[in-house]
């Protein structure tokens, strides 16, 4: 039996207890995958980061979900490089991290004397959506018409897999009740996707975008607060389908948890790239929490 420091960091905020909480571990070598695995199921965040070093890049993060391992996940990647900073343990302010989404460049910014971490995902993919709307609104306890017609519903990536279901309205978003038990059967091409709505209505005004993220449920958790892997995609996705003038950047903002009280801001930066794009997100943290977990 070993004990085990997870720390609690809150991603895309700089309330502690707002924005999305991620567990993170900072000497991940020192364990097995069935040892994280049991960290992260007693843990119970949605995602917890085990740090480790790397023949590949300047360091590795492994990410588990109470029930599996993701290949990636945006906010425990913003909180493990805010806890490694703070902590003064990266030598250099620009770095590559090794995932299983591929090796990814990062940096760390300072704006108004705070640190904001600038996390590179993994080049964007969609796939068609080839289910039911109307059994779609049902899992997500909204009507079909309150799925945006003039906007795909596809299967996007910047790293995992997520369903993009654009929204008419922020009170749809509102009224969102997902009957997570039907995803896998709903979801036929990818039964462990997520599922990530979104609707063009905001509460903030400088957000360009607001958006839920139903996980899926082999992750063993239901909702994420604020996802940084997704909302990169829904802004590769903005790009490829909303953004009419086809422009080579933009800036987005995505506002992510108010219906959880969970208030979080994710900047997204897409830069057009051949025929694809470069997606990039930014975000800052604050320490939030510690626990020590017996493996």
């Amino acid at each position: 039996m070993r004990k085990v420091n997870v720390y609690q960091y809150d991603a895309f905020s700089t309330q502690p207890n707002k924005g999305n909480p991620a567990g993170v571990v900072l000497h991940g070598d020192e364990l097995t995958p069935e040892q994280m695995q049991q960290i992260a199921y007693k843990a119970q965040f949605n995602e917890t980061a085990f740090v480790m070093s790397s023949d590949l890049a300047d360091l590795r993060i492994r990410y588990f979900t109470p029930g599996q391992e993701s290949d990636l996940c945006g906010h425990a990647t913003i909180a493990s490089l805010y806890a490694l900073h703070t902590k003064n343990l990266l030598s250099k302010q620009q770095f590559t991290v090794e995932t299983k989404a591929g090796i990814l460049p990062m940096e760390i910014q300072t704006v108004d004397h705070e640190p904001v971490i600038t996390m590179r995902q993994a080049a964007p993919q969609f796939k068609p959506f080839a289910g039911s709307r109307e059994e779609l609104a049902h899992a997500l306890g909204i009507l079909s018409e309150d799925i945006d017609e003039n906007l795909p519903i596809v299967y996007g990536s910047t790293g995992n897999w997520t369903l993009i279901v654009p929204l008419k309205s922020l009170n749809a978003s509102t009224r969102m009740k997902p009957i997570q038990d039907r995803f896998p059967a709903l979801l036929s091409e990818m039964p462990e996707a997520s599922i990530h709505p979104f609707c063009l209505d905001t509460v903030h005004p400088e957000a360009h975008m607001h958006g839920r993220h139903f996980s899926s449920p082999f992750s063993g958790t239901v909702e994420d607060a604020v996802t940084g892997t997704a909302s990169g995609v829904i802004g590769a996705y903005y790009a490829t389908y909303i953004d009419q003038q086809k422009s080579d950047s933009l800036h987005l903002i995505v506002e992510q948890g108010q219906e959880l009280k969970k208030d979080g801001i994710v900047h997204v930066f897409i830069e057009k790239e051949d025929e694809s794009y470069s997606v990039t997100i930014a975000g800052q943290a604050v320490y939030a929490d510690q626990q020590v977990i017996n493996v």
